[in-house]
């Protein structure tokens, strides 16, 4: 029996967590908004599914882990993701997962979804810090009110677990609806009933719940409305209808609706949850915040806790490992090296090899210990809900730009890659500040860039690695704010949408949680490594090998690819690197910003290390290493980001952004190039 079920919930309600412990799959788990952008799908381990309930069958339940919602309202792009899988995805049944430590919010949610009329179940996350704290819920009573079934669990700790994967499959084979909808009252009920009335037929030829129907219809939902397709009289009676409840109550229809969901709300916890204080996590939380977002301090303490990453990343942990690690890099080049030559292997093979892909991919390779270092690091920072509050910190710095504190998340997401950067700004409600945010993503310095960083700064500023760094990073946070300013006052006018951001309580980083994120990094890096750079290596040492009669060259500079660098490098002559080779390592960055490393080390018939380093700066100059860094710091992102940006923002959007993104690289790089000059680098 194939069955599908929805898992839906607040943000920062443990859904991934839960989503993770029901299916085995490694999701990433974050404790700030934003982590699920789309729906993602796994199986519920058939495990789950024994005893009497279904002796002689056999399960098979995919699990759907929706975007974090409040309400089923068509505002942002998460709520029209949850909103089209329950209409239109045919789910069997719902997980509703509730974060129990704050369930009168949650709740609301939940009294929307059973409008639904959906299968569905109740689960009561965080239970384990109700109890600590004293707390108690009566969970029988609760679902006598509710009329569907409430499972308490701790999705960290496992528990529960079972009982609702059990449940949700029995609701979903039974198909057990929730059984308590009316639980509106005076003018409010009167005006749903009487939709429900006019509407009843329109409701089933669009394939909508009734009840769901009616309450969108008092909210004034359109796409709803137009889904109905009442007719001229049938809306003048429906707005007459709406317009008495109005009166009544005093109050628009969206906040009648809200008060009547919040006050039966109100009446089922009073007897069913017994709150004698605060969680210990809550409790904690106030006094950090105390600290971590005081409105003079929170700023410094966040650049402060940064700058520790960097230089624990660039100067104290992560220098040395990849040092040891391009040491071994190395000597598994010099022993395949040796052992072709022992075979006699035909000599252009063997440069293909060496020369190609083990100096190409070992290139690369040799800095993802110092990546890995930085994941390390940001993960605790994620993980502990910190992050959150730098958005929140960061709200009113990004309005005086024309954004949000919503924007902060997807640039946050940028300093590791910019494709899942620019997906997340779908999360944002406002078309204008989801085009601004994606125009200056790429300046937020993704992980990619990283190795070309470490190879400069290691090769022209070998004791001010860290600071270097560090001003690269802000460099782009800062040519990021000025971009916004500009474009805010220019092209994309307007006022940024109000944000709203839930707090979580800070909790001990997961050590599973970490690792499975530093494992999907190292993964990608991996995969990366050795198709997108080993491909790209490969070819390069193919057009730098023979000439465009595909004859073997005597040297580089005779090449394929030295006709069109050579083209190109007078473009970047003003910004101190005109040489052919500077020009092709840019050009094939658009595959992979890494293969700027792989390319210059085929090109200059290095391997990994010093060689590589020595062979640098003996044909450009510092001030020239500092402004191709800031270069590819800027400059447009791989065409992978250039696809997602086409899909977010459309073909025209997509190639303004980089071609602003570009023009903007080379207009600092030339300013930093010549101030370099100036002050004698």
């Amino acid at each position: 029996m194939k069955i599908r079920i929805g898992l839906i919930g607040n943000q920062n309600s443990g859904k991934t967590t839960l989503f993770n412990q029901l299916t085995g799959s490694n999701q990433h788990v974050g404790n700030f908004p934003g982590v699920t952008v789309e729906g993602k799908t796994g199986f519920i381990k058939p495990g789950f599914f024994k005893g009497e309930e279904f002796s002689g069958l056999s399960i098979e339940a995919e699990l759907v882990d929706l975007p974090g919602i409040y309400s089923l309202s068509p505002y942002t792009s998460e709520e029209i993701v949850t909103r089209d899988f329950l209409t239109a995805g045919h789910p069997d049944a719902v997980i509703n997962i509730l974060d129990a430590t704050n369930i009168e919010r949650n709740l609301y949610l939940t009294l929307q979804l059973m409008e639904m009329q959906i299968p569905m179940v109740v689960a009561l996350n965080m239970m384990d810090e109700v109890r600590n704290a004293g707390n108690s819920i009566d969970v029988q009573a609760l679902e006598k009110e509710l009329g569907i079934d409430v499972v308490p669990i701790s999705a960290s700790k496992g528990e529960g677990v079972s009982e609702l994967a059990q449940r949700a499959a029995v609701a979903a084979t039974r198909r057990k609806k929730p059984g308590n909808l009316d639980f509106c009252e005076g003018p409010v009920h009167q005006a749903i009933h009487s939709i429900a009335h006019l509407i009843d037929d329109h409701a089933a030829a669009a394939g909508l719940p009734l009840r769901f129907a009616a309450t969108k219809l008092v909210e004034g939902d359109k796409p709803v409305l137009d889904r109905l397709r009442l007719n001229e009289n049938e809306q003048d009676i429906l707005g007459h209808i709406v317009n008495e409840m109005e009166s009544a109550l005093d109050t628009d229809r969206e906040a009648a609706l809200a008060d009547m969901r919040y006050a039966y709300i109100a009446r089922i916890t009073k007897d069913t949850v017994h709150r004698h204080s605060r969680t210990k996590e809550q409790i904690r939380s106030v006094k950090i915040d105390n600290i971590l977002t005081h409105r003079i301090f929170a700023i410094p303490i966040f650049l402060g806790i940064m700058a520790l990453i960097f230089y624990l990343t660039f100067g104290l942990v992560g220098a040395a490992l990849s040092d040891w690690f391009s040491m071994g890099i190395d000597w598994i080049t010099g022993a395949v090296d040796r052992a072709l030559y022992a075979y006699g292997l035909n000599p252009l093979v063997h440069s293909l090899i060496i020369n190609g892909i083990f100096a190409g991919v070992g290139s690369v390779l040799s800095f993802m210990p110092t990546i890995l270092v930085l994941f390390f690091f940001l993960a605790i920072l994620e993980d502990s809900g910190y992050m959150a509050r730098v958005a929140f910190v960061m709200d009113t710095l990004l309005r005086h730009i024309g954004l949000s504190g919503k924007s902060f998340v997807p640039m946050l997401i940028g300093f590791g890659c910019s494709v899942p950067a620019i997906m997340a700004s779908r999360t944002l409600s406002s078309r204008r500040d989801k085009k601004l945010t994606v125009f200056i993503l790429p300046f937020m310095s993704c992980s990619a860039k990283l190795p070309v960083y470490a190879l400069f700064t290691a090769a022209f500023f070998p004791e001010n690695a860290a600071a270097v760094m560090i001003m690269l990073y802000i460099g782009g946070m800062i040519v990021a704010v000025l971009a916004a300013l500009l474009l805010r006052n220019t092209i994309f006018r307007g006022k940024p949408v109000p944000f709203v951001l839930e707090l979580p309580a800070y909790r001990l980083p997961s050590f599973a949680s970490m690792a499975l994120n530093i494992g999907e990094k190292a993964r990608d890096f991996l995969t990366r490594a050795f198709t997108v750079i080993c491909a790209a290596s490969v070819v390069i040492w193919f057009l730098t090998t023979l000439d465009i009669r595909l004859n073997i060259v005597s040297s580089p500079e005779n090449s394929m690819l030295a006709s069109v660098g050579t083209f190109l490098s007078p473009v970047f002559k003003p910004l101190g690197f005109g040489d052919w080779r500077i020009s092709t390592a840019l050009i094939t960055g658009l595959t992979a910003k890494e293969a700027v490393v792989s390319t210059l080390a085929v090109l200059m018939g290095t391997g990994t290390g010093v060689d590589l380093q020595s062979a640098l700066t003996a044909f450009i100059s510092p001030a020239a290493a500092l402004s191709f860094m800031v270069f590819v710091l800027l400059y447009m992102p791989c065409v992978a980001a250039l696809a997602v940006t086409r899909r977010e923002i459309g073909r025209r959007n997509a190639a303004a952004a980089m071609l602003f993104q570009t023009g903007t690289a080379w207009v600092v790089a030339y300013v930093v190039y010549h101030i370099a000059c100036a002050v004698g680098m």
